[in-house]
């Protein structure tokens, strides 16, 4: 009845597109934050930061590996900094630390609501004797959780600061869903993988995972399923039909 193969017994969830609407919330913060670092570092020249820069190179990844990637695809190098840099300091974590503080800013102002489809069907899982992880490369998970009365259905979750304590590689790799997987006390051959974010399908491929759902929040279905997603929906509640 929730659309998953029967031997599924646990499911793992990114947070940010899959469960919440944040997503398009970390895309402004990263949006403003290249686009000064841009006009000031290369000149108002600079083609701006784009959606597509954001599916590409930030969507997914750890704070510090989407600030590398998408300069590295601009073809600018920073030092790397300390992770407690002043936000916009000219340097990899300080970039990372001014996007936070203006991701923050965003979340107090508009709140945090989660999908109605995604909490039926955590719902639904739930009710099905499903366990339930979420995996999210946002240090601020815990937050985001408990702001859309998620965190009663979570039974274990990895998030950026987890990532950081255990030293685990970001998405596209498979280390946070296989932590996740281990938390919840299971095995990936028996773990769906619901992600947005075409380096997250990526990391459930990738980590062998039962069966991977690609979420299409940004108009990308077949970019998801050539990353990996067995199935794409638009909504989780479609797989409640």
């Amino acid at each position: 009845m929730i659309g998953l193969p029967d031997d599924v017994t646990a499911c793992l969830f990114d947070l940010d597109g899959v469960l919440t609407s944040t997503a398009a919330l970390h895309e402004i913060a990263w949006k403003q934050t290249f686009d000064e670092f841009l006009t000031a570092h290369c000149g108002p020249d600079e083609p701006a930061f784009t959606k597509d820069d954001y599916n590409a190179y930030v969507d997914g990844r750890p704070r510090a590996d989407g600030v590398r990637t998408f300069l590295t695809a601009r073809g600018i190098v920073l030092p790397e900094g300390e992770p407690d840099d002043p936000p916009g300091d000219r340097t990899v974590n300080g970039l990372g630390n001014r996007k936070n503080d203006l991701l923050l800013r965003i979340i107090e102002d508009r709140g945090v609501t989660p999908y109605p489809g995604s909490v039926a069907y955590l719902q639904a899982a739930k009710d099905a004797g499903l366990a339930i992880g979420v995996v999210t490369s946002s240090a601020n998970g815990a937050h985001v959780l408990d702001a859309a009365g998620l965190t009663p259905f979570v039974g274990a979750r990895i998030d950026g600061l987890v990532i950081a304590e255990r030293k685990l590689r970001g998405k596209p790799a498979p280390d946070s869903f296989l932590a996740g997987a281990a938390d919840l006390g299971v095995t990936p051959d028996t773990t769906a993988v619901f992600e947005d974010a075409l380096a997250g399908v990526r990391a459930g491929r990738d980590g062998h995972f039962r069966f991977v759902v690609g979420v299409n929040r940004a108009d990308q279905a077949d970019e998801l399923r050539a990353n990996g997603a067995d199935l794409v929906v638009d909504d989780l509640a479609e797989l409640l039909s």
